[in-house]
Formats: structure tokens, C-alpha cells, sequence
């Protein structure tokens, strides 16, 4: 099994409590990237970065409120913690 399965598998299990902690991490970490986005300007490249961020952000949030499968949940929250990390990475690199 990959990293990613052993993962996936434990989130499957843990729903409710990972689910919580995934609304934090993943709002929390999408604020931080937005933040360091509109810290340089508010140009149309930091705007598209923003929608990105914001719209990966709230996919995640209304796959745990609509009550998806925990598969699409765990992929969406890691597609959004990985983006969020390269917003703010790129951001710290400009």
C-alpha cells in the first residue's frame, strides 16, 4: 500500500474527526495563501490565483456539508492543502 492508500484508508475510518480537522486545515491554510496573493497586488494574475484557492477551498468544505463519499472528500482535501502550499511557496519565491 502507498502512503497516499494508508491515508485515504484511515480518513475512510475516522470521517467525523478528520472531516473536522480538514474544514480547519484546509480554510486556514487557503486564507494564508490568499493573504500572501494579495500582499503583492490585486493584478488579474493574483486575482486568478485567489479564485483558485477560494473555489478548491469551498469545494472541499461543501464535499463534507453535502455529505460526499469519504474518497472524493480525501482527494479534494489534499488537491486543496497541495495548491494552497504552492500559492504560498510561489508567493514566498516572487
Amino acid at each position: 500500500m502507498t502512503t497516499f492508500s494508508k491515508l485515504q484508508n484511515d480518513f475512510t475510518h475516522n470521517i467525523m474527526g478528520y472531516s473536522a480537522l480538514g474544514i480547519i486545515l484546509s480554510t486556514c491554510l487557503g486564507s494564508v495563501a490568499v493573504f500572501s496573493v494579495l500582499h503583492f497586488g490585486h493584478g488579474l494574475a493574483q486575482m486568478l490565483l485567489v479564485m483558485v484557492s477560494v473555489i478548491l477551498c469551498s469545494l472541499h468544505n461543501a464535499a463534507i456539508l453535502t455529505v460526499q463519499k469519504p474518497e472524493l472528500i480525501f482527494k479534494l482535501l489534499t488537491t486543496s492543502i497541495a495548491v494552497s502550499v504552492l500559492i504560498i511557496i510561489g508567493s514566498l519565491l516572487a
